[in-house]
């Protein structure tokens, strides 16, 4: 097994596993055998911050995993689609994909399309969107970025790609922008910077 990533799907994880607070929904979706998501937060060694995932976003619980639980993990750049839906997120993950594809960058689905495709569970509707992840290990220059965002605001509904940097993630549709600083988010929390790409600027 990989070191879990966010967004990355994780399985094995039981309702015994919840703290005594857990509301019933969340015992109910580990009883079922769903897996939890990676979420960014700091923990112990031997630790994965997750979360649960109900139905609606009224129904999401942050919690910890011990990572020997994991039996099961599955990354958003595993998953695939391609066909007729009639969800507008399917429709815009099937017209963006060459495009991202031609990038040579790992990228998927994560969000209800990433946790649809992942377990046949039906939580799209008509108005959801499409959540993406891109680890772009190299700086991606603002010019690019706009050249994706427009590419990708053509879809049949609203697409938020998140850039995976060294250091932390940023929205493309931020980074794409006018302004200086943009907001990345880390394990230690979300910060103002201007280049989401720099570990010194980072850790200052």
């Amino acid at each position: 097994m990989t070191a879990p990533r966010p967004h990355d799907l994780l399985w094995g994880m039981t309702p015994d596993d919840l703290p005594d607070a857990a509301p019933a929904w969340a015992h109910q979706v580990l009883a079922a055998g769903q897996p939890v998501v990676v979420r960014r937060a700091c923990c112990p060694d031997g630790w994965v911050a997750v979360g649960v995932r109900g139905q609606g976003r009224a129904q999401r619980l942050g919690v910890q995993m011990r990572l020997d639980k994991v039996l099961r993990q599955l990354s958003p750049q595993a998953l695939r689609w391609q066909g007729d839906s009639p969800w507008p997120a399917l429709q815009a993950l099937a017209s963006v994909a060459p495009v991202l594809n031609a990038s040579g960058l790992p990228w998927g689905p994560t969000g209800g399309v990433g946790y649809q495709l992942a377990t046949g569970c039906n939580v799209l509707h008509l108005a959801s969107d499409l959540d993406l992840v891109m680890h772009t290990p190299q700086p991606l220059t603002r010019a690019k970025a706009r050249e994706w965002l427009d590419i990708l605001d053509c879809a049949p509904c609203r697409i938020d790609l998140q850039l995976e940097t060294p250091t932390g993630a940023v929205a493309l549709r931020e980074w794409a922008g006018g302004a200086r600083r943009v907001l990345l988010k880390s394990a230690t929390g979300a910060r103002l910077v201007i280049d989401p790409w720099s570990v010194l600027e980072c850790a200052a």
